[in-house]
């Protein structure tokens, strides 16, 4: 789990979405799940909760993408402490991550993609990002 700064913002893998010791111990308030193919969390009543069926690939629904985006930018304005998890912390929490900084800040998703990779690794899947990408089209 890392954070992502300047921002109170983290990103991380399955295991940091189960961690709720860490979260709370970090003064993460929201846990945003982005795994289709992992079990909804289940985390203790102070944590706010969010989850998003995403695909690590193609076929994700349109809907799912910009409620997911526009959700990560109103936490980001509202200075939340968040954790965007999925599976292995590599394609969708990261990307998701820079696309909510991108509507939040209104700067491209390739320089938000950037700033998040400083601080956290990625391997974000092509057909992700260019889901991602057109749904950002329709959200400006």
């Amino acid at each position: 789990m890392n954070q992502i700064f300047p921002y109170p913002l983290w990103v991380g893998h399955a295991g940091d979405g189960r961690d709720y010791r860490e979260q709370l111990d970090a003064g993460i308030r929201v846990v945003v799940q982005v795994a289709i193919e992992e079990p909804a969390l289940q985390p203790p009543r102070e944590l706010i909760y969010c989850r998003f069926p995403w695909l690590d690939g193609i076929d994700n629904r349109p809907e799912s993408l910009s409620l997911a985006i526009t959700t990560t930018a109103a936490l980001i304005r509202a200075h939340q402490p968040t954790l965007i998890c999925c599976g292995a912390g590599m394609s969708r929490a990261p990307l998701l991550a820079a696309a909510g900084i991108s509507v939040a800040h209104g700067e491209p998703l390739e320089t938000c993609l950037q700033q998040v990779v400083r601080y956290h690794p990625c391997d974000v899947s092509p057909g992700l990002y260019s889901e991602v990408h057109a749904a950002l089209a329709t959200l400006r």
